[in-house]
Parts: C-alpha cells; sequence; structure tokens
C-alpha cells in the first residue's frame, strides 16, 4: 500500500525554541492515524508543515506525492483541512460556504452542483442550504466544516480537534462518516483531547511530546505494552490523601498519584482493592477498570492530556 503521508527526520525551530525535533512518520493511504500530545508538545507546528503552511527547519516531508517544504501549493490542493473552530463564514448560508471553498479549491463548474448537493445529503445538511452558518449548532456547523474540507475530493484530510465541544450525538456521527472515508481510500490525521475518540477512531496513532515522538503503535499496542490490563482508581478522603506515602508500596506494578484520585496499575484490580483494604486505607470510592490509551499517555509524559 502507498504511502500518503512520509516525514523524514522533520525538525521546526523557532529561534532558539525546537518545536519539532527529528519526527519520522510513515502513514498509509487509508488509514486513520491520530496525534496525542498536550499544549505545547509539537502537535499544531507538525499539522502545519505537513500541510505546507511551515516549511520545515530541517528534514523533509512527502504529502499526496510531494515535497512540503518545495511544493507546499501542490500539497495544500490533495488535502482539506478541519479545525477546531470550523473555519466558516457566519453570515454566508451553508451553500454559500460550499460555493466558495468551491472557489478557492477550483472545483470545475461542470462538477460543483452535484459535488454540493452529494456533500450536503452525506453530511446530513438536507433542509439547512439556505440557513446562515452562524445560526447552526455546535454540531451541525461540525458537518459543514467537513462539506467544505471534501468539496475538492481531497485523497488526505487533516482534522485538528474535530469534535472539541459538540455533543455525543455529533461526535458518533462524525466517527461514522470518517470511517467511511477511510473504507474509500481517504487518509485521515486526527488530532484529538478525546482518548475514547483517539482508542476507537485511530488505526494507528504516535503520542507526542516535549517535539519528539514518545510512543507509537496501535491502541491496543500501546495499552498493551505501557499499561496493564486494569486499573483501581482511589478517592481519598482530603484528610486522609496526604497520608498514603508507602502505605501502597507492593500492591501493584505501578502507582500514580494525582490531585484528586490514586491509580493502581495492577494485572487484578479486585485483589488490589482488598489488598488496601487490608492496610486501613478506607477510600471515598474505588473503581476497577481495564487499562486506556489515558494511562499509556499519563505515564509516557508524566501528565494528562489536557494539562
Amino acid at each position: 500500500m502507498a504511502n500518503a503521508i512520509v516525514a523524514e527526520g522533520l525538525t521546526k525551530k523557532f529561534g532558539s525554541r525546537l518545536a519539532v525535533d527529528r519526527v519520522d512518520l510513515s502513514i498509509p493511504q487509508g488509514e486513520i492515524f491520530g496525534l496525542l500530545g498536550p499544549n505545547g508538545s509539537g502537535k499544531t507546528t507538525m499539522i502545519r508543515m505537513l500541510c505546507g503552511v511551515l516549511a520545515p527547519s530541517a528534514g523533509r516531508a512527502m504529502v499526496g506525492g510531494y515535497d512540503v517544504g518545495r511544493e507546499p501549493e501542490k500539497v495544500k490542493r490533495v488535502i482539506g483541512y478541519v479545525s477546531q473552530k470550523f473555519s466558516l463564514y457566519p453570515d454566508l448560508t451553508v451553500r454559500e460556504n460550499l460555493d466558495f471553498y468551491g472557489d478557492v479549491y477550483g472545483v470545475p463548474a461542470g462538477a460543483g452542483p452535484q459535488r454540493k448537493h452529494d456533500l450536503i445529503a452525506r453530511c446530513g445538511l438536507d433542509g439547512r442550504e439556505h440557513q446562515t452558518a452562524g445560526s447552526l449548532s455546535g454540531g451541525l456547523k461540525q458537518r459543514l466544516a467537513l462539506a467544505c474540507a471534501l468539496i475538492h475530493q481531497p485523497r488526505i484530510l487533516f482534522l485538528d480537534e474535530p469534535t472539541a465541544g459538540v455533543d455525543p450525538v455529533a461526535r458518533r456521527f462524525l466517527w461514522d462518516l470518517l470511517f467511511q472515508l477511510a473504507q474509500e481510500g481517504t487518509t485521515l490525521f486526527v488530532t484529538t483531547h478525546y482518548m475514547d475518540e483517539a482508542e476507537q477512531l485511530c488505526d494507528r496513532l504516535v503520542v507526542m511530546d516535549k517535539a519528539k515522538i514518545a510512543a507509537e503503535g496501535t491502541p491496543r499496542e500501546l495499552i498493551a505494552k505501557y499499561s496493564t490490563r486494569e486499573v483501581l482508581e482511589l478517592r481519598l478522603a482530603a484528610d486522609e490523601a496526604p497520608d498514603i506515602h508507602g502505605r501502597l508500596d507492593g500492591i501493584a506494578d505501578r502507582i500514580e498519584v494525582l490531585p484528586d484520585r490514586v491509580l493502581l496499575y495492577t494485572a487484578d484490580g479486585e485483589v488490589a482493592a482488598e489488598a488496601v483494604h487490608r492496610r486501613g486505607l478506607r477510600p471515598e470510592s474505588s473503581l476497577v477498570r481495564r487499562g486506556t490509551l489515558e494511562d499509556v499517555f499519563l505515564r509516557m509524559t508524566g501528565r494528562s492530556l489536557v494539562d
């Protein structure tokens, strides 16, 4: 399978600050690829380079067969981009937004009407053609932004926090549509702060931290490598929390003490919970759950995704 995106030693400096440090990527056509990282990790700079907006300081990247440093305009013709702010014109109607982006991307006049009709139907915007974008709900704005990004039939679609601030129904609608696009051969490059979204949506992903790739693999591979089968979450009373130092030693493979809870990583959460009680600790609540990408992220970066 051909690679839609390839990066080799991709680097970006802003003065003395290193924003992206020698990143290598290889993303096959039709893959749903996720990029995770806390604020300041280099995610946005990475996307801007791959979209041909920022020239790399070193290294190179090929997107859709074009060099992002030498052929940025060609790159922009084969990609679509959806930002978390949706980049819509609020005073224009749904159809007028599609008309505008069709002109920007040079959609042939003969293909435009049918393409817009198909996208309005596919993105669930039937009956909204004459409604202004500014009057749409968050979920409908999301659908319109996606339709605008697809108007020129890009081979690669970048989505930067596409479901931020939208309701669960709108998120599920987008997931279903993105799965369809991937099955049709569109490559999807997604950033998200929602761990369930990354785990369910992405075929493969990387975790970035401090300008570098900290981990890479499928969601299942990363959970198996960096977490445990189960996690015991304890919430302790305020007066008891400072007194846990040393009292949980040996109960779990790894322990994370967060401001609002304590996480015990173990193969058997129930056994760990019994051990906690035997040591005289009485948490206000306890929960045994499976290991998730959130646990992977915490281990790789030492912080939660939204820090």
